[in-house]
């Protein structure tokens, strides 16, 4: 049995009368987990203004989302082990604390290498957020207080990730991209300040004394940084590169020894047995879908909207309202829906058709494009990822063995985050890699302009001034126009390649779920 920590597996509080605490227990945790998804869909807004401030070059400015996304999908295994050793609360005060933290060092960091390091800090303090938070949760409520608290807790998630780069856009125009990171930083600070009024809501909580699995979490960590450095660095490296391939091979290899390692571990991080059940994996793949087909576009879109279509930041982060919007409206619908009788895969199937048609409309962007225009693309793109948000998780974790519901649970959420990291860090790469290709093939044709690379690397970012300005072209207006011309080109190029991995993506989900077993012998005390 693994040491993960598990909300199902938690003994609950008695909530008969009034439980010290609780109230304060639960805004305290549904404060911490509203600033994680906003600093995930508000950083994207300010990377142009962080480029051009910091005068990073696309790939270093990818890992400011990218480190944050890695540190999350690595460690949200390990907190679990971490919280049967030291406790729950501490152990979510240890997250809240390295969160603040890091997004400090990210508000006043003087370069992105910095500000990179501080983003991977604040991940590894998210991951201890959500997964200590909601078994805090679990544990202080029950019964219908507990399905009311969870309730609140998926709705503030959604409206963090909705709101996320409307109030980063302001915040970039108003006062500065640091700030961004600054007021995260103050939110927590309040919630640090509630920890005791959580601990004192769950005297028991002192950890069972659990052993981590430290060569496993090791391991995992490597294999993760070694494939998204690979994906990010394609581009800057070429795909044949020997560092490329060379990272590539690494990252296999570490994967093969995390598999051996926890096959012999008596306490695994990841039981590797729930891999079995073909529809727990299939439904697993539903969050790869959604980072394909949604998040890219949550991370660059705001991108395209500045360089692009000339809309300023603040004016950008409000049409993401468009994109975010679906995601705060529809898990609700949905659950209504399947609590009607709708069946919850023909909702999942919707879900993955609308990610598929989404991002092909989204081909229909120019950079004249208007709101009217922008809507319908970017609302059905939205309802892609908000139709299933709020379904795949208990769908999935049905399909097992309850007493490997936290361990599955915990797969689930890694290999969500994990692909998010993939799927932005391939998008970026495909489009500098893309957008390259059209630098290069039409940088001739303007007087002075030379440095196809280094002007590719800028404006892949979306600093299309600061490239022009690097290429020494004689006509800086015409080549900025150029590079608007190009960086839409391969736009649209990206977007059929999301298009084409959502379809693959909808027909693997589809064969899986029709095959195996529906769910996982229970086990017998």
């Amino acid at each position: 049995m693994s040491t993960q920590t598990t909300s199902s597996a938690t003994p609950a509080v008695a909530t008969d009368g009034p439980a010290p605490g609780r109230t304060l227990t639960l805004a305290a945790v549904l404060l911490a987990v509203f600033v994680v998804p906003m600093s995930i869909s508000g950083t994207a807004v300010a990377l142009p203004d962080i480029g051009t401030s910091t005068h990073a070059d696309l790939a270093p400015l990818q890992w400011v989302v990218n480190a944050f996304n890695v540190a999350f999908a690595c460690f949200t295994l390990v907190w679990g082990s971490i919280a049967d050793v030291i406790g729950r609360v501490k152990a979510f005060a240890a997250g809240v604390a390295l969160y603040a933290l890091g997004s400090l060092a990210s508000a006043v960091a003087t370069n992105v290498v910095w500000l990179d390091a501080a983003r991977a800090l604040t991940g590894i303090g998210g991951a201890a957020i959500f997964s200590c938070g909601a078994a805090i949760i679990s544990t202080v409520f029950d019964g219908p207080a507990r399905a009311k608290a969870f309730a609140m807790f998926g709705t503030i998630a959604g409206i963090g990730v909705a709101i996320g780069p409307s109030l980063a856009g302001a915040l970039v125009q108003g006062l500065g991209w640091r700030w961004v990171f600054a007021v995260h930083a103050v939110a927590l600070a309040l919630v640090l300040l509630a920890v005791p009024a959580v601990s004192r809501a769950m005297p028991s909580d002192g950890g069972s004394g659990g052993r981590i699995d430290v060569p496993g979490s090791a391991l995992f960590v490597v294999a993760m940084v070694l494939l998204t450095t690979a994906i990010v660095q394609g581009s800057q490296w070429g795909w044949g590169s020997a560092g490329v391939l060379g990272l590539f091979v690494g990252a296999v290899v570490v994967l093969v020894v995390f598999v051996a390692v926890e096959n012999r571990s008596a306490h695994p991080m990841l039981d590797l047995s729930v891999l079995r059940n073909r529809r727990f994996v299939g439904l697993c793949l539903v969050p790869v879908a959604a980072s394909f087909g949604f998040v890219t576009m949550l991370t660059y879109l705001p991108s395209y909207l500045t360089a692009v279509t000339g809309r300023d930041t603040g004016a950008a982060g409000l049409l993401m309202l468009l994109l975010t919007a679906p995601v705060l409206i529809l898990p609700m619908l949905a659950a209504k829906l399947v609590g009607r009788g709708v069946s919850a895969l023909t909702l999942i199937y919707l879900s993955l058709v609308c990610l598929v048609v989404g991002d092909l409309a989204l081909t229909l962007l120019s950079p004249s494009v208007t709101v009217l225009a922008l809507a319908a693309p970017m609302l059905v793109t939205g309802a892609g990822m908000g139709l299933s948000a709020g379904l795949v998780d208990g769908q999935a974790l049905e399909m097992v063995d309850p007493a490997k519901a936290g361990m599955a649970a915990g797969f689930l959420n890694t290999l969500r985050l994990g692909s998010e990291a993939v799927a932005v860090a391939v998008y970026g790469s495909a489009l500098a890699t893309v957008l390259g290709t059209r630098v290069t093939d039409g940088i001739g044709a303007h007087e002075g302009a030379t440095q196809a690379a280094q002007v590719t690397a800028k404006a892949a970012g979306g600093d299309l001034a600061g490239a022009a300005e690097l290429s020494g072209a004689t006509d800086r207006k015409g080549f900025t126009d150029f590079l608007a011309n190009a960086y839409d080109s391969a736009f649209h190029s990206v977007l059929w390649g999301l298009a084409a991995v959502g379809v693959v993506l909808l027909v693997v989900i589809a064969a899986l779920l029709r095959g195996g077993q529906k769910t996982e012998p229970q086990t017998t005390a």
